[in-house]
């Protein structure tokens, strides 16, 4: 596993492309159709997500999506905060981190159920395959995602 490059899909042929992370900002292309290749994102960072965006960003992402659903007011998603901050960092272009805020999106924090927070839900392919509740150790979470990555 190189922590040095990310996967990137090509928006136009599908074909994943590992791609050096010094080389992001000098326009990589897709290896087999040379197209450019959507590197404009932080790819490092959790991007926020809402009702409107969750299918775009998450359903139809070409990686696993690790969706933080989490309130602003929650000691214990504050806590988890900076985990997933890490995690989005060392899995840069392998799997995607992005942060629900369930006050301002009650649609989809109603349609997985959403109890109490933090609550983590783990997606590959569109599906919904694992779910994490509470404030769980980094270790824990790594051991989650890594079968999917």
């Amino acid at each position: 596993m190189d922590h040095d490059s990310v996967i990137i899909r090509c928006d136009r042929c599908g074909t994943k492309n590992r791609v050096p992370k010094a080389r992001l900002n000098q326009g990589p292309v897709c290896g087999k159709c040379r197209s450019p290749l959507p590197v404009g994102k932080d790819i490092d960072r959790p991007v926020d997500i809402t009702d409107s965006t969750f299918a775009g960003e998450v359903l139809s992402a070409p990686v696993p999506v690790l969706v933080d659903c989490w309130a602003p007011w929650c000691g214990p998603c504050r806590m988890v905060g900076p985990v997933l901050e890490e995690l989005a960092r060392e899995y840069a272009g392998r799997i995607k981190v992005a942060k629900l805020n369930v006050d301002q999106n009650p649609q989809t924090a109603g349609r997985y159920g959403i109890r109490s927070i933090p609550t983590m839900l783990l997606f590959k392919g569109g599906l919904l395959v694992d779910t994490m509740l509470g404030a769980i150790p980094k270790q824990e979470i790594e051991r989650r995602i890594r079968p999917l990555v």
